[in-house]
This record gives C-alpha cells, sequence and structure tokens, in this order.
C-alpha cells in the first residue's frame, strides 16, 4: 500500500489536544490506527495527552522541538530523531524554535479483548 499525502486533503486543528496555536496534517486513517504529515508553527504546540487505548511514534523531519514524557522536564527533539509513547504514557510536543516543524506520527492501536 502506498499513502500519498500529497492527496490527503490537509486539516487545521485549532488547540489540538489543547495545545497551542494549530497543527496542520495530512492524515491516513484505518481501524489500526493513523498515519500524519503534520507541522507546527513556531510556537505552537500539542498538548499534553495520554494515551490509553495506543502508542505513538514521532520522527521529526524539520525543525526542533521539545518533548514532554510522563510530567519530566522537556527534552529537545532533532531532525532525524523520534520519540516513542507507549500505551499507558503521556506527553507533548511544543514547537520553542522560529521555524515550522515538520513530523510524521504514527499511532497504533492496542485493541485489548
Amino acid at each position: 500500500m502506498i499513502i500519498d499525502f500529497n492527496n490527503i486533503d490537509e486539516q487545521h486543528l485549532p488547540h489540538f489536544k489543547g495545545g497551542e496555536k494549530e497543527m496542520v496534517t495530512r492524515m491516513f486513517t484505518n481501524s489500526l490506527g493513523k498515519i500524519m504529515r503534520s507541522s507546527l508553527e513556531p510556537g505552537a504546540s500539542i498538548g499534553y495527552h495520554a494515551h490509553e487505548e495506543n502508542s505513538e511514534i514521532i520522527y521529526l523531519l524539520d525543525g526542533e522541538g521539545t518533548v514532554i514524557y510522563d510530567d519530566n522536564q522537556p527534552v529537545r527533539l532533532m531532525p532525524g530523531q523520534v520519540h516513542y509513547c507507549p500505551m499507558g504514557h503521556s506527553h507533548s510536543l511544543r514547537n520553542e524554535s522560529d521555524k515550522p516543524l515538520s513530523f510524521l506520527g504514527i499511532v497504533q492501536e492496542h485493541h485489548v479483548e
């Protein structure tokens, strides 16, 4: 399967998960999860939130950001680095630089029966 983000409508999600400003994303979704090509403008963030039934991988493509993971101190995230938030944990992402931050987010659903 090929996912072509150029053929997926762009969405503007203000205050995503309680964050600042907006996240701009092109999102592929099915019952197993989501794959998102997203960006945050300078000063924008994804709010601190829990992953209770899924996990998330964030691969930073461009820009610089900070991640807060499980209420710890912010940690710098640079292009080429990956942040992983397993099920049962919490995190946030903030663009604290002066240029756009772009990333690939992969959310995998964990169907517990």
